[in-house]
């Protein structure tokens, strides 16, 4: 079973695979350093996915918003299940909102963050001689622990700031819930997550080269989405994802909006020419 789904995962795999070297081939033509050649391609992925990444958020910020109505329902319709699921469906549908949408664009990009490790492991010797800002240096030879002598190696300088960009993109690079218990959880995994990373890359000695790809990704990745929050979401979101959305908000945003007034403070003049008529008569 295992050699099955070993053999059909280098079957999917294997065309991408071919294809992302002969990008990375291609791109180094003419910048003649695999190191740069691979944060482009890390540009040139996020753009290529650019549409799928921002339909995700959009969908995600659908679910932020129903998600106190959802929370409302599930204590209204405790004890019947069934009666939760049917109008959480109408909500849905009323709401114009598909759960499943903010998951598959995910999906789809997995693929190729697995096969940038095949891409480097695959052709290791050729970033064997490779070498990028500090890898590869003379400060590479006197500190061999820290620094990568080539793109093959692992840095531990990259690791720390692949995991340190890790931290920021979750930390402040994500929608910040409406429920005070996933919002600790996102400062939680906040912490969690680079520092798992950061373990694994150093423990099994990951290649600089593919690090480099996912850092340089991972800061793509964030500066798209600190970008989807400024221009679709509240402004408390690009400050800190710990809080609620609606924390910290004064009472006065949230109630109900007040007559127009003119610009002197004072009610426009179609409510009080109304009132002066009806006086008069």
């Amino acid at each position: 079973m295992h050699l099955h789904f070993l053999i059909a995962a280098n079957w999917f795999l294997d065309p991408i695979v071919a294809g992302l070297w002969n990008v990375v081939k291609t791109i180094d033509v003419p910048i003649k350093n695999y190191g740069w050649s691979l944060i482009i391609l890390a540009a040139l992925i996020r753009l290529v996915f650019w549409p799928l990444n921002t339909a995700q958020f959009k969908s995600m910020m659908k679910m932020q918003k129903v998600a106190p109505q959802i929370k409302a329902m599930q204590a209204r319709y405790k004890g019947d299940q069934a009666k939760l699921q049917q109008e959480t469906m109408a909500l849905y549908k009323r709401e114009q909102v598909n759960p499943f949408a903010g998951c598959w664009p995910m999906l789809v990009q997995y693929p190729i963050i697995i096969s940038v490790f095949y891409v480097v492991t695959q052709n290791k010797s050729v970033f064997e001689n490779e070498n990028w800002m500090w890898i590869g240096t003379a400060i590479s030879a006197k500190w061999p622990a820290i620094f990568a002598s080539s793109l093959a190696h692992p840095d531990l300088v990259l690791i720390i700031l692949y995991a340190a960009s890790m931290y920021f993109s979750v930390r402040f690079g994500s929608i910040p819930s409406t429920d005070p218990q996933q919002a600790q959880m996102q400062r939680m995994m906040s912490i969690i997550s680079p520092l798992m990373l950061g373990w694994l890359g150093y423990k099994y000695q990951w290649p600089s080269a593919m690090v480099l790809y996912w850092f340089a990704y991972n800061l793509f990745t964030m500066g798209q989405t600190i970008y989807l929050l400024r221009r679709y979401h509240e402004p408390l979101s690009f400050v800190d994802s710990g809080h609620v959305i609606t924390e910290d908000v004064p009472p006065e945003v949230t109630a109900k909006p007040q007559k127009a007034l003119s610009s002197n403070g004072s009610p426009k003049s179609g409510s009080g020419r109304k009132k002066k008529n009806k006086k008069g008569a």
